[in-house]
């Protein structure tokens, strides 16, 4: 079982991560966002900062579809996120090293993509 605090800890263990003010967690490696609380988006109502779901970059569509089809109790999307290489994940539903391994993979692909060729 893992929370906001766990992803906070391994987030700034990592190289070069910046952590944004936010109503939740929000971490970024050359500027771009690798991990962050869900802002839930309920019609009618004004956007929820989730910190039990954490979004996650997992740098394309093919790793995003297998974690969704491989570990439905874990991990899913939203409309928003159509087309975009991210995926939610229950942290309560974590173990630690599941959530270390998950939030270091985000990053090495976040860095990867964002680094000068």
């Amino acid at each position: 079982m893992t929370d906001a605090d766990d992803v906070r800890s391994l987030a700034l263990a990592l190289d070069g991560v910046q952590e944004i003010d936010s109503e939740g967690f929000d971490f970024r490696v050359n500027g771009h966002g690798f991990v962050w609380s869900y802002p839930e988006r309920v019609p009618g109502s004004r956007r929820v900062i989730r910190t039990d779901v954490a979004v996650l970059y997992v740098g394309d569509e093919a790793e995003k579809q297998a974690l969704l089809l491989g570990e439905p109790d874990l991990f899913f999307t939203a409309p928003g996120y159509d087309g975009r290489p991210l995926v939610m994940v229950r942290l309560p539903a974590l173990s630690a090293e599941r959530l270390a391994e998950l939030v270091e993979d985000a990053w090495r692909m976040r860095l990867e993509t964002s680094s000068p060729r």
